[in-house]
């Protein structure tokens, strides 16, 4: 099987790269390689390759600057996403597309399900769920939208890197504690991947993460329990709980955005969150 990795610089196309099963022959590509908002560009890749499966994995992701930058974000959140699909859908490859919780308003109380309604909150949301909509439109037949959230890993730059670096830095550190949701290591998000790439057929859309539930302000206490074990950290220092009101931002994050992964869970088991975490860390250390 061959398989088109689109984003290769991202921590998720580098999971994938990881991750890669026996017998699968990949082309991990980014910026410098192709230009995904070009038709012309990706055919000809496309076409010279012919993968069985194209993986999208590249976003736009500075959730606040895309409020002032909306043209970049719905050019690599929709136009891209419209351009790959119906390249995937020409070449009769099979299109998984990466997608977020941040498509939902986050004032749902329990897990958001792969068919609740949407309403996104910001510019990024909103692109992303119009690329969401496009992969809809032009190639339901054989491609899945796969939400996730949360997202990191020992590549790029990511809140648990950031979390580390704070925590040298730093005397004391406030994490927001009112917004709830699940953190996902792009290693098992590229596991999952990978196993939806072989599966006979697939849904349209899945929802991802690791189990169990966090708040921003558990996810940065475990960071520093599992960072201070492992060695990464010297000392631990204050970690203070405080309500977003208190950490105003140019768009507001959902407040709720747990993503009911029932469905997914019965394509491979997922792990509960701190234990990716800690698996993670310890990576970190053995590259550190």
């Amino acid at each position: 099987m061959k398989v088109i990795i689109i984003g290769k610089s991202g921590q998720l196309a580098n999971e994938l790269v990881a991750e890669v099963p026996d017998g699968i022959e990949i082309l991990s590509l980014g910026r410098k390689d192709v230009d995904i908002t070009s038709y012309i560009d990706v055919s000809k890749v496309v076409n010279e390759f012919n993968p069985s499966v194209i993986i999208n994995a590249s976003a736009y992701t500075a959730v606040d600057k895309a409020e002032t930058e909306r043209e970049s974000a719905y050019m690599i959140n929709r136009t891209a996403v419209e351009v790959l699909a119906k390249v995937a859908k020409e070449n009769h490859s099979r299109f998984l597309h990466v997608s977020t919780d941040f498509v939902f308003d986050g004032n749902s109380n329990i897990a958001y399900e792969p068919f609740s309604a949407t309403q996104p909150t910001g510019v990024y949301g909103a692109s992303k769920l119009a690329g969401e909509k496009s992969v809809k439109e032009i190639y339901p037949e054989n491609s899945a939208i796969i939400r996730t959230s949360w997202v990191y890993s020992s590549f790029g730059n990511n809140f648990v890197k950031t979390m580390l670096r704070l925590m040298t830095e730093k005397e004391q550190l406030s994490v927001v504690a009112d917004q709830i949701g699940c953190p996902t290591y792009a290693k098992s998000l590229a596991v999952f991947l990978w196993k939806l790439a072989e599966k006979e057929s697939i849904e349209l859309i899945y929802h991802w993460s690791d189990a169990g539930v966090a708040s921003w302000y558990d996810f940065a206490v475990a960071i520093q329990s599992i960072g201070f074990e492992q060695g990464l950290l010297e000392n631990k220092i204050p970690i203070t709980a405080i309500p977003s009101s208190d950490y105003p931002t140019p768009v507001k994050r959902p407040n709720f955005s747990l993503l009911n992964i029932s469905g997914s869970a019965e394509i491979i088991s997922p792990v509960y969150w701190r234990e990716q975490l800690e698996a993670c860390l310890i990576k970190l250390k053995s590259i550190a």
